[in-house]
């Protein structure tokens, strides 16, 4: 039997171009072919049986020849603020996690790019799993189509890349999962509604850049000097601060600085004029981030009043500042952590840090 094809793992317009070939073969009519297309992401089917719009015979011979994969729903958690996380395990047995966090009229949906992650950031539950493998474009879109099949959907309008693993490490996949994310015949959501976060991958930023749609920059500094940001984020030493610092200055949209709160590391009063005076160089906005007791990996999170000293003294040299809100406390929602509860800590396939940096 011929290997089915996977339609989801294509841009729409290609999964448009197979579904009309196999239409012209089947002898069907055309209009046959928007009605597929539109079940894909748009108003995506669990599989071609429940495309009740098309004959019976038609849905088995699609079934023949193509798949719509699903993401296993492992485990589910809700926690007293609304948060929702998702462990989804994948079809070789690897698992990732999403969060849908609800604010107001709003629902973030933070995916993860990565199965694990080869970066080893001091303060991250999912550096301490390692890395396992990258994953497809289906897979990482595919985050957002599972909260549509869900017995009740999450419309999600916002998109954040900070789940497991480092996005611009798997530039091929996550591009083109940028474009089923903002194609409004797949999932619709709009270009500035969706952040890449990257520790500061310099050729991704680049490719990044060179896209025309809006996309949303933020970079993880957590360190405002090189000294300091090495013995937090080992990459430091392949793209140092000031490097990113640069590119952050030429990217054509506004940046955002995300932030981890460490107390007596990175919390003190010389690490905040430092970071303001960066953040000034560029014009961008600081995320200051409370740490997440975890996923903390032996660091102590910063007290509040720190934390509200810390962004006044940004407020003072003229950056803009938000302190973002530590949700999911009661349920496991740091990075990785319900992944390494329920799987254990697995050990990670070998892998060369920086190899799989994916730029085209």
């Amino acid at each position: 039997m011929t290997e089915r094809e996977n339609l989801l793992n294509l841009t729409v317009v290609d999964a448009e171009t197979r579904v009309a070939a196999a239409m012209l073969e089947l002898g069907q009519p055309s209009y046959r072919v928007a009605q597929v297309v539109r079940r894909l992401w748009e108003v995506p089917a669990r599989s071609f049986a429940d495309m009740t719009e098309l004959p019976a015979a038609l849905r088995a011979a699609l079934d023949e020849r193509f798949e719509l994969p699903r993401l296993e729903l492992a485990v589910e958690q809700l926690s007293t603020d609304g948060t929702r996380k998702f462990l989804f395990r994948l079809a070789d047995g690897e698992a990732i996690e999403a969060v849908a966090i609800p604010d107001g009229n709003r629902v973030t949906l933070c995916i993860s790019s990565q199965a694990g992650c080869a970066l080893r950031c001091a303060f991250c539950a999912t550096g301490a799993m390692g890395f396992s493998r990258n994953l497809s474009a289906f897979e990482i879109a595919g985050q957002a189509r599972e909260m549509r099949l869900l017995d009740e959907p999450v419309v999600v309008t916002n998109i954040v890349f900070m789940g497991m693993g480092e996005p611009l490490m798997n530039w091929k996949a996550v591009s083109g999962a940028l474009t089923l994310l903002n194609d409004p015949r797949a999932l619709g959501v709009g270009a500035r509604h969706i952040t890449i976060s990257t520790v500061g991958i310099l050729p991704g930023i680049v490719a990044l850049g060179e896209r025309p749609e809006q996309f949303r920059l933020a970079i993880s500094i957590h360190a405002p000097t090189d000294e300091l940001r090495r013995t937090l984020m080992p990459i430091n030493t392949k793209y140092p601060l000031s490097d990113v610092i640069a590119a952050a200055k030429v990217f054509d949209r506004r940046v955002t600085f995300e932030y981890v709160m460490l107390g007596g590391v990175n919390d003190g009063i010389e690490q905040a004029r430092a970071l303001g005076q960066l953040a000034r160089e560029c014009g961008a906005f600081v995320n200051l981030i409370p740490l997440h007791p975890g996923g903390s990996q032996g660091f102590v999170p910063t007290a509040a009043n720190e934390i509200s000293r810390f962004a006044r003294l940004l407020r003072d040299r003229g950056v803009e500042v938000a302190v973002r809100k530590s949700r999911g406390i009661d349920i496991a929602a740091a990075c990785g952590q319900l992944r390494v509860e329920r799987m254990g800590r697995r050990s990670p396939r070998p892998a060369e840090q920086h190899s799989d940096v994916q730029v085209a």
